[in-house]
């Protein structure tokens, strides 16, 4: 018995620029990076509020995937003029094209964010957005579901979205 795709995946492989047929990215090219958004929608979450060790795990991640960013050749511009804006946005991986308005204001090439979703300590949910400011095209965007809640299951999810889908090698 197969097995049908689920949403995600169908959307995914079905959109332009899937996995097969990517564009090369430019290295050199300027990165507005808006970190990682950590959102909780667990029970345990919702009784217990925020912890101290996914805290630190998302700005390992997101330390993880600034590294990458620089190793590749990309220049990551400060976000300090927007500062202000990005302390009223709750998650800039969402917010009808805050990251993009954003980056444009920094002149970057490229806006990238991403979120990390807790459903339970055994199931997380991790993505990657990667959008060209000048035209407000999604170049890159990938999520993986992630089994266990440590920093080694965390950092082997944003590794795979790097190496399978942003940077291949």
């Amino acid at each position: 018995m197969r097995r049908p795709l689920s949403i995600l995946a169908a959307l995914v492989l079905a959109a332009p620029g899937a996995a097969q047929d990517l564009e090369p990215l430019q290295p050199g090219a300027s990165v507005a990076y808006f970190g990682l958004h950590f959102i909780d929608t667990s029970t345990e979450g919702a009784y217990n509020g925020i912890r101290e060790d996914e805290t630190e795990r998302l700005a390992l991640l997101e330390e993880s995937v600034r590294q990458r960013f620089l190793e590749e050749g990309f220049e990551l511009v400060d976000l300090g003029p927007v500062t202000e804006e990005l302390a009223r946005t709750k998650s800039p991986a969402d917010c009808n094209g805050c990251d993009v308005r954003m980056a444009e204001r920094l002149g970057a090439d490229y806006s990238l964010v991403g979120e990390v979703q807790k459903v339970s300590n055994l199931i997380l949910s991790m993505n990657l957005a990667l959008r060209e400011v000048e035209t407000d095209r999604l170049v890159r965007m990938l999520a993986v579901d992630i089994r266990g809640n440590t920093d080694d299951s965390w950092l082997r999810g944003g590794r795979y979205i790097l190496n399978n889908h942003f940077f291949r090698e």
